[in-house]
């Protein structure tokens, strides 16, 4: 019930096996066809909520077979694709029924904005807003819109939950998401949208490191028809996209320098121009940042712009790595070996308590995701009706730090990470933020530790 349906129906494999790739990706039950005789059929069959249909298609006209389908099945959503599209076409496919109209060559995103436009996926949403509470982590609402691997029973993991909640219920407050690659940045991202007044708009995630540093104004800004050799038509950005929803922009440590003033310029006077025009639009997004950096140390190498920093970092969540939360091993370990199984079709296996020691020893660099790779894994190759530790390839020296911290007074932990992060403080002039990267560990989490072990900094006075 939580999953819509969306049928692809395109005369070129390539293009329907890609957009599937990724629209299952995004919890779309998605079925493909590459030509009408097929489409028809499925269509038949399993009643999609949405259709994505080409123009050209051997033997038949997809402006044809919208007119036919939107007889026959008046409630489906059709959103047309086309690389020969011009005004009239569009016009066309508008009057005769067709929800939205994107040419090729397009991305990924653009197919997934245009379906959660239409008026079945919200429906959708709205029939999740009166589902009850489980009594989860989150809401029954919030579990059916975003991934479902935040789980922990942790003081720190609970922390951090109630203060996505709480920035949830401001629907315009920047959010900064800091933590380890693999702790749940993104998760984290989409329940505060998702728990937001923004929540039935579009949630927009952009990899900042995943774009060519030449198109990164284009991508983000959009571009007039002829800005550039290859601006062969007007295209919208994410700001524009994205408008009245939440940007996510990941890995924003990685932004260049150029375009962080463009970004900031954007956020704070809420309008946008697109390359090669004049002419300012106004927009209304809500960002939420994310990275695995320590932002204030680029700060100080003039990597990252300090006041883009204090503008997107209104509110900061960090989320510690899975290695200072063991109490969260084991209920993530039942919730993955459970979901793993009902999606493998497998009986679910037992959990050992060797393994689940095992597991609490482990310095886990992959955090959750890790964990979650490890135990899928384990249950393609194992045949134990019980997981045991020899089902889980782990390296008993996980952490390259084990040989330096231990000495002559004994392998009491904790003695051995206050003399870490003394020397630390002391390599670094007591500077917290130079020691917590040489600790390999965020500032947060620095100051977490100093305060656990009551360490005092004090600078010689001259």
């Amino acid at each position: 019930m939580n999953e819509l349906k969306v049928l692809i129906l395109d005369d070129e494999s390539r293009i329907t096996e890609k957009l599937k790739y990724h629209l299952e990706k995004r919890s779309f039950k998605v079925y493909t066809a590459n030509t009408p005789k097929e489409g028809l059929s499925v269509l038949e069959e399993e009643r999609p909520g949405v259709l994505i249909l080409d123009v050209m298609l051997p033997g038949m006209n997809g402006l044809d077979i919208l007119e036919k389908v939107k007889v026959e099945y008046p409630n489906l959503e059709i959103i047309m694709i086309s690389g020969y599209g011009d005004m009239d076409m569009v016009i066309q496919a508008m009057r005769k029924g067709a929800s939205d109209f994107i040419r090729k060559p397009f991305q990924i995103m653009d197919i997934q904005l245009a379906i959660e436009r239409t008026e079945k996926f919200l429906f959708m949403q709205s029939k999740l807003e009166a589902a009850e509470d489980r009594g989860f982590l989150v809401s029954k609402e919030l579990e059916s819109l975003i991934e479902k691997d935040f789980v922990g029973d942790s003081p720190q993991i609970k922390k951090v939950l109630k203060m996505a909640l709480k920035a949830a219920e401001d629907g315009d407050v920047n959010v900064l998401v800091t933590g380890e690659n693999g702790t749940g940045k993104e998760i984290i991202s989409r329940i505060i949208h998702f728990g937001s007044p923004r929540k039935k708009q579009v949630f927009a995630p952009v990899n900042s490191s995943a774009i060519p540093a030449t198109l990164l104004e284009s991508e983000f800004f959009g571009h007039t028809k002829g800005a550039f050799t290859d601006a062969r038509e007007e295209k919208k950005g994410y700001f524009e996209l994205a408008n009245k929803g939440t940007l996510f922009l990941d890995e924003i440590a990685d932004m260049p320098f150029a375009l962080q003033a463009k970004l900031l310029r954007a956020i704070e006077e809420n309008r946008i121009k697109r390359v090669g025009s004049n002419i300012e639009i106004p927009v209304d997004v809500r960002i939420i940042s994310a990275t695995n950096k320590n932002i204030e140390q680029l700060i100080e190498e003039q990597k990252f712009r300090i006041d883009l920093f204090h503008r997107i970092n209104t509110i900061e969540i960090n989320i510690p790595p899975l290695r200072e939360r063991k109490e969260d091993i084991l209920p993530l370990l039942n919730h993955f070996v459970k979901s793993i199984a009902k999606k493998k079709g497998k009986s679910i296996p037992g959990i050992s308590d060797e393994l689940v020691q095992k597991l609490r020893h482990y310095h886990f660099p992959g955090n959750v995701r890790e964990l979650r790779n490890m135990v899928e894994r384990a249950m393609i190759l194992s045949d134990n009706v019980t997981l045991m530790p020899d089902d889980f390839l782990i390296k008993e020296d996980s952490n390259p730090k084990t040989e330096r911290i231990v000495s002559s007074t004994g392998l009491n932990i904790d003695d051995h990470e206050k003399h870490l992060i003394e020397q630390a403080l002391k390599e670094s002039d007591l500077n917290q933020t130079k020691a917590a990267v040489l600790l390999g560990i965020s500032r947060d989490a620095m100051k977490r530790k100093i305060k656990k072990f009551g360490i005092e900094i004090i600078k010689d006075m001259q």
